[in-house]
C-alpha cells in the first residue's frame, strides 16, 4: 500500500512560552523551538504500522521553507521511506484552501492508496484534510482513532464522536483520513535513526513543478485572512497561577479543596 502523510512544522508548545508580538499580527517567533505537529506524528506512526502489516511504502510531505526539511527527516528516521518538501515564495500566506490545493497537486504527481493528515495543526482550523479530500474527490473520514486494513480495497475505520462514543465505518480506497491523537503510541526517534537519514536527498517542488499558477495559492488567493492576535482578558473572578508546573498543580489542588471541588 502506498501511503502519503501530510505533516507540518509547528512551534513546540512544551518548549516555548508563546507570546503575541507588539503589533498583534503574529506570535513572537524569534528563538522558538519547532517540531512536527503532534497529530501528524500519530498519522505517520499509523502509516508505518500499516506498511509493516501489508507492505508498501510511506512518504511524508510538507508545505514550508527549507527549515521544514527537519520534520521530514525526523519522520523518515521514525520509519517513513521518502520525504517531499513543497517550497515556494508563492506559497507564503496560503489559507487552508491554498494549502489543500498545494497538497492536491503533490498527490496527483504520485499514485497513493491512502492519504493521511493530522486531525488539526497549530492554527486549530482542522480543515485541510477535508478540503484535500473534496478537491481529490475521494472518500474522507475525520477524527479517526482506529483503522483495520484486513481488506485491500476498503478499510474499517473508527471515529471519535460526541460523548466519547465510537462510530465505525467502511471506506473505500483510495481515501483521505484525518488521524486523532491516541490511535497509537508514536515510536521513539533516536540519534542513530536521525543520522541514518541525514544525507538522504529530499526532493523539493515549487509552484511551477506542481503546475500551480502563482495566483492560485498564497496570500493573494487566500479567502481567509488572520486579522489579529490577542490574549483574552481575564474574566471576573479568574486567577492565573504562577510558578513551576509542580507549584501550579499544588496551588490548584489547594484551591479545589478550599472551594469544595475535591476533599
Amino acid at each position: 500500500m502506498e501511503i502519503l502523510v501530510c505533516v507540518k512544522r509547528v512551534p513546540d508548545t512544551s518548549e516555548n512560552e508563546i507570546e503575541v508580538n507588539s503589533d498583534g499580527t503574529d506570535i513572537e517567533r524569534d528563538d522558538l523551538v519547532y517540531s512536527v505537529n503532534e497529530w501528524d506524528n500519530y498519522a505517520v506512526e499509523e502509516a508505518i504500522q500499516i506498511k509493516d502489516k501489508v507492505g508498501g511504502s510511506v512518504t511524508v510531505v510538507t508545505v514550508g521553507d527549507e527549515e521544514s526539511e527537519e520534520v521530514l527527516r525526523r519522520e523518515m528516521a521514525m520509519g517513513a521511506d521518502n520525504g517531499i518538501l513543497l517550497e515556494d515564495d508563492a506559497f507564503e500566506g496560503s489559507d487552508g484552501k491554498g494549502i489543500a490545493a498545494i497538497l492536491k497537486a503533490a498527490v496527483e504527481k504520485g499514485n497513493y492508496d491512502l492519504i493521511l493528515t493530522g486531525a488539526q495543526a497549530d492554527d486549530g482550523a482542522a480543515q485541510v484534510g477535508g478540503m484535500l479530500a473534496a478537491m481529490l474527490d475521494l472518500p474522507y473520514a475525520s477524527l479517526v482513532n482506529f483503522i483495520d486494513v484486513s481488506d485491500d480495497k476498503k478499510l474499517k475505520v473508527g471515529r471519535e464522536i460526541e460523548g466519547g462514543n465510537q462510530e465505525m465505518n467502511e471506506i473505500e480506497l483510495p481515501c483521505v483520513l484525518s488521524i486523532q491523537t491516541g490511535i497509537n503510541e508514536p515510536r521513539y526517534v533516536g540519534i542513530r535513526g536521525i543520522r541514518k537519514v541525514a544525507s538522504v536527498e529530499i526532493p523539493t517542488h515549487g509552484a511551477s513543478d506542481l503546475g500551480l499558477g502563482a495566483d492560485a495559492v498564497g496570500a493573494g488567493a487566500a479567502k481567509v485572512k488572520r486579522l489579529d492576535y490577542f490574549v483574552p482578558e481575564l474574566g471576573e473572578g479568574a486567577e492565573m497561577l504562577e510558578g513551576s508546573t509542580e507549584e501550579k498543580v499544588a496551588k490548584l489542588i489547594e484551591l479545589l479543596k478550599a472551594k469544595g471541588g475535591i476533599k
